[in-house]
Formats: C-alpha cells, structure tokens, sequence
C-alpha cells in the first residue's frame, strides 16, 4: 500500500480531485465527515445557570466577567462553550435592530456634540495640546460645520454658536446638543435643568434647547456619524500651525469638501441642498456679540450685603443667613430670590461697595449711611 493510502482520511482510489462531492478523491468527501458531536456535559451546566447569566448580561457585564463569576458560583466550564451557548440561547452580540428617524422640515434643527480630534502645536505654551471639534449637523440637508477649541468651556461653546450661525448665515430653531456641562446643569429626559447663562443666549439668539437623554446617541445620529467623517477626513495627516489655522482650515473644508460631496444616505450634495431649502428658512444671523453674564449664589451677611465679582451690594428685606441668585454682567447686577427680582445695582469696581438706603432699617441707617 502506498504511503498516500496510509495518510488518515485518505483513500486508495484515484478518483478525480474535481469530485469533492463522491465519496472518493484525494479531499475528504462531505458524505465522509463525521457527525456533529453531542453537546458537551458543560453545556448542560451553563443551560442551569440560563437565568443568572441572562440577568448579568442585561446589567451590562462582559462575557468574561460571567465567566469568573460563574467560577465563583461552581460552575467551571470552557469560556468558548459559554460564548457558544449565549450566541445561541441569549442571542449575544447580535445587533439590535433599528429604525430610522425622519429628518424633519428644513431649517428647523441641528445636531450639535464634541469629538476629540488629536493634538496641534500652541505657540503661546510651545507644546502641543488637545484639541476637540464642536460639531454642528443639520438634520434635513447634512450641511456641517467644525469649530475646533482646546476647551470646552461656556465661552467657547457660546463662540462656537456665533461662528456656527454666521456659517450657515443664521439660526436654527432647535438646537440638541449632548448634555455638555455649560448647557445642561442637570440631565433629565422629561425636565433638564439649563445653565442659566446659557438659556439666556438662546433666549437671545431665538432658537429653542432640546438635549438628548444621557447615554442614548442614537438621539442625535447625524452627528455622531459626523464626528468619525471630520476626524477622518478633515483632521487626519494635516498639520497645522495653531489653532487660528485649524479653525481657517476647517471652515473651508466644510464649504469646500464635505458640502459638495454626494451624502451617502441623501445621494445629494449637503450645501446644495441646504442652500436652496434650509438657508431661506433659518431665523436672522446675530449682528453684535452676546454679553456673558455671570449667575452665582451668594449668602446674605449680617450687614445685609452679598459679595458678587469682589463687589458688595446691598439686599433689601430679611434675608440674612439665605442664598440669593445673583446675575453680573458688564454694567448692572440683578439679585433674586426663589425667581423673584429684589434689586438691581449698577456694576462695580473690585473692592467698592454699594449700598441703597433703603435697603437698610430706618434705626441703622443714620450710623450705617453718615452725612454732614
């Protein structure tokens, strides 16, 4: 017998190899494969603890933490026989399936989140810092726009609003963005507390605050698949000089480049689309810069006065011990109490103190107040 007859798996037939269907031909023929085996004996543990590991996959656990724990409950079994077993009982790993949202009337909303970019050189710090990209979506044409900033403070989320409406030369009447911290103080899905300062800028821009619920991006799908598409292809083998450059750069790639390109889901280019139905729609662009007011919750003191940007002012009835709202801006400050205005005072200088006299009972106001 030849050493080819002898091989496992091998026959001593010269059958054609094109005939892998036959019985007989030098590749192991189908009807020749052994049967599938019977399911191991770890199967049939794993299939015992079917709830408990139902129940940790629905909190979020990885496999492999089921994997320990289960080892710590007594039951050790292979990992792949477990990933078997919840691939095909508890359907694991398996998408869920979606639906998609209808964009929406034109001129109506845009999609707004942060992404990280990568990092650029700062000739003021001579370093190279990191930089994020605020991203602007809008739902109907896909029109974009990118204001890179190194922070993601109030300023520059309230910058990057003005730079996004003169971009697309004026305002959309919902906003939603992420729940970022100098717009969203307190993320609800039904009532979200907004930063005071900021509803105030959209009070005064006109456009209406709708953020999405924590931890869902699926809310805002057209920027989340913006954010890969700019990193990608804006940001990706670029250098820049600093962050000037980058912001000069990205607004003509967004004209340029992602606004005449063909959308995968619309087959149309965004910035025609968005000049001809949503740019006649939008509300009119800001002429003058938004005055940032300051919103803090000084005490009441003894002397009936709250300490507001290094400035004392005075507070009118008998709200010592209490915290009050106080809203600073460049030329006045305004004092509340439980959403009630009690007194507004002109600005001052660090250290100055302004006091009304009528603020102040009648028996302490010939010592507090002297005159000739």
């Amino acid at each position: 017998m030849s050493k080819r007859a002898k091989r496992p798996g091998w026959t001593a037939t010269t059958a054609p190899r094109s005939s892998p269907t036959s019985c007989s031909g030098r590749w192991w023929p189908r009807c020749a494969r052994p049967a599938r085996a019977a399911p191991a004996p770890s199967w049939g543990r794993i299939a015992g603890e079917r709830d408990r590991i139902e129940g940790w996959l629905k909190q979020g656990l990885t496999l492999v933490k089921v994997h320990v724990l289960l080892e710590r409950h007594g039951v050790v079994v292979p990992y792949r026989t477990l990933h078997r077993f919840a691939v095909a009982e508890l359907g694991f790993g398996r998408r869920r399936a979606t639906v998609p949202v209808v964009d929406g009337d034109p001129g109506v909303e845009v999609q707004v989140d942060f992404g990280r970019l990568g990092l650029i050189p700062d000739p003021a710090r001579g370093t190279r810092r990191v930089t994020h990209a605020l991203i602007f979506t809008a739902v109907y044409s896909r029109h974009l726009f990118v204001f890179p900033t190194h922070r993601q403070t109030q300023d520059e989320v309230i910058a990057g609003f003005d730079a996004a409406w003169a971009f697309f030369g004026g305002v959309f009447a919902v906003a939603i963005p992420d729940n970022l911290a100098p717009v969203v103080d307190r993320a609800d899905a039904l009532y979200p507390r907004f930063n005071d300062a900021f509803r105030e800028y959209a009070q005064d821009r006109g456009f209406a605050i709708d953020p999405t619920r924590v931890r869902h991006p699926q809310d805002k799908p057209r920027v989340e698949r913006a954010v890969q598409y700019v990193r990608g292809n804006f940001f990706a083998g670029e250098d820049f000089l600093d962050l000037a450059d980058c912001r000069a750069r990205a607004a003509h790639w967004c004209t340029h480049v992602a606004g005449t390109r063909v959308h995968g889901r619309t087959r149309a280019r965004p910035g025609e689309v968005f000049a001809a139905e949503e740019a006649p729609l939008l509300g009119p662009a800001p002429s003058a810069l938004f005055a940032i007011p300051q919103f803090t919750r000084p005490k009441v003191a003894r002397d009936r006065h709250v300490e507001v940007a290094r400035g004392l002012y005075s507070v009118p009835g008998e709200l010592i011990g209490q915290r009050i709202t106080a809203r600073a801006d460049a030329t006045t400050v305004k004092l509340y109490h439980r959403g009630q205005l009690l007194k507004v005072h002109s600005r001052q200088e660090r250290g100055r103190r302004r006091t009304d006299p009528a603020d102040l009972p009648d028996e302490v106001s010939a010592y507090a107040l002297r005159d000739l």
